[in-house]
Order: C-alpha cells, then sequence, then structure tokens
C-alpha cells in the first residue's frame, strides 16, 4: 500500500448528501476485476449519460477538477450497501483523501485498509470548504496526516484519526503487512507448538 504522509492536491467538491456506495459504484459492476481499474466507473450513472458520454455538469468531468485527488462531500458519505468496491473505484481514480461530516461506517472502515484517508470534519466547515472550491475550480488543499490538518490557504482544520490506522496509512501497511510484522513471532509460536504436540504431524 502507498505511504501517505503529506498531500498537496486539486480537490472536487460534490454536493450531494447521503450518497450511496451504489452511486458511487454501481452493482453491476462488482465482477470487475480489480486489475481491470474500478476507477473508469466511479460514479458511473451520473457521470456518464446513456451514450457513456461524460455529463459536462457534473464535477468530476470539469476541466479545471481533472486530476484531483482530494474529495470533499457532503453528509453520509457512501452510506447504503457494504461494498469495498467503492473505496476500490476512488482509489482506483487516484483519490487519496475525501473529506466529509460523516461517512457509512463500512465504508470508513474499508478505507484505510486501501490507503484511503477519510477525514471527519464539522458540517460547517466542510461546506465552506466545497463553496471555496466551487467558486475557485482547480484549487488545492494541503492534508498533512503527521499534523492531523487540512490546509486551504491561511485556513487550517485540525481532524481526529486512529493512531493505530494513522501508522499503518503513514508507513504504507495494509492488514496483511501488519500482520506480517509480526512473522517471529508467529514462527516461533507454530515451532513451539510442533514440538510440544509431535503427534500432530
Amino acid at each position: 500500500m502507498q505511504k501517505f504522509e503529506t498531500l498537496t492536491a486539486v480537490a472536487v467538491p460534490l454536493e450531494v448528501a447521503n450518497c450511496d456506495t451504489d452511486r458511487i459504484i454501481p452493482a453491476r459492476f462488482l465482477k470487475t476485476r480489480r486489475s481491470d481499474g474500478y476507477g473508469q466507473n466511479l460514479f458511473r450513472d451520473v457521470r456518464y449519460d446513456s451514450d457513456g458520454k461524460p455529463d459536462p455538469d457534473f464535477p468530476l468531468n470539469k476541466p479545471a477538477y481533472q486530476g484531483a485527488r482530494i474529495l470533499v462531500a457532503d453528509i453520509n458519505f457512501a452510506c447504503g450497501s457494504s461494498r469495498e468496491a467503492a473505496v476500490y473505484a476512488l482509489a482506483d481514480a487516484g483519490f487519496r483523501a475525501v473529506i466529509a461530516p460523516s461517512y457509512g461506517d463500512i465504508f470508513f472502515n474499508n478505507c484505510f485498509k486501501n490507503g484511503v484517508l477519510p477525514i471527519v470534519l464539522p458540517a460547517d466547515q466542510v461546506a465552506a470548504i466545497r463553496q471555496s472550491l466551487t467558486d475557485n475550480p482547480g484549487s488545492t488543499l494541503t492534508v498533512d496526516l503527521e499534523n492531523q490538518t487540512v490546509t486551504r490557504g491561511n485556513e487550517v482544520w485540525s481532524f481526529a484519526v486512529d493512531p493505530q490506522r494513522k501508522e499503518c496509512l503513514i508507513e504504507g501497511l495494509d492488514d496483511i503487512n501488519l500482520t506480517l510484522q509480526h512473522r517471529d513471532q508467529m514462527s516461533s509460536f507454530e515451532d513451539k507448538y510442533r514440538a510440544e504436540r509431535p503427534w500432530m504431524g
């Protein structure tokens, strides 16, 4: 997993409250192999028309927001059904951070497993950031995970994050890599277990 330290990038506002996971990645794409790229189907049904042409009014299709790596969303982002593919789609499209007042619980947890930082800030602050990005398309935000801050110009907002999850993002450790850090202890346990129970073969 790619390490997350400090990210300065274009941020895109999404003015959709209760944006569910089916909007983020429609169910019909869930059989797609991860290697084929979920990012191309991010917000598929609202980002493109029935002919597959990009909707010029959808924020992610606007030229000023191209290359955005930070999504600034509204309340209860990624609610609804449990699908890790919602995070796959965001990550594969290049997003490393999401800022919102609240999230669907499962999505929030899945973000950390896939190298995406979900930041929670008060609703009024997030609304002000979205408005600024709408008024100044193409502007950037800086997310400093070490110091747990989001910066826009002279404005700085602090956010909370679980210490272990913070460490895993900074070190680029997914659940497997985190477990493998204890490889020596696991091997020692296995050797002792086999020695004490030779009949187990």
